[in-house]
């Protein structure tokens, strides 16, 4: 048994030193990670298909979510809700933070560290409000375009008071 793990060892070391070659550094230079402990959890799951989780880790981590089956029941209107967020420290010490909203419109998210887009110059918004006043829209799409976004105990209204529809 000795000449079996002392082979193993001197093929290990072989294989680090030849990716270290090969690639001029470490293979793996953060392979050990300390140890994070969760200081709280909780997962709840109901009958109906409803559910909610979060924890916290022992570095500042957290996480939660919260989701549930939306037109329960109505063939080809179900959709599973989803609303939730997440937390953490940059590699260079800043809180992140991500709130975000998954259903049948797609998945929005929002953080102050994500990128925004610009602001619509003053000749477009001109030109989409001319479009607007001139151009009749559908029932149907009206009332696609105004859905509410989340209809869920505990909701947690964007920071930026974005009031999100299909489209974006």
């Amino acid at each position: 048994m000795l000449e079996c793990d002392q082979l193993f060892e001197s093929s290990s070391k072989d294989l680090a030193e030849e990716s270290k070659l090969r690639f001029g550094k470490q293979p793996f230079p953060n392979a050990i990670r300390p140890f994070v402990p969760i200081t709280s959890y909780s997962n709840d799951v109901s009958y109906d298909g409803s559910y909610s989780y979060a924890y916290t880790t022992g570095d500042g981590q957290q996480q939660q979510a919260q989701g549930y089956l939306k037109n329960a029941g109505r063939k080809d209107l179900e959709a599973q809700a989803v609303q939730g967020s997440y937390s953490y420290t940059s590699p260079e010490g800043q809180l992140i933070t991500v709130t975000y909203i998954a259903d049948e419109n797609g998945f929005r998210a929002e953080g102050a560290h994500l990128p925004t887009p610009p602001p619509i110059p003053e000749a477009i918004q001109k030109s989409l409000a001319l479009i607007a006043q001139t151009q009749p829209v559908s029932a149907q799409f009206n009332a696609a375009y105004n859905q509410p976004r989340f209809h869920q105990a505990g909701h947690v209204p964007s920071a930026s008071g974005h009031n999100y529809n299909r489209y974006g």
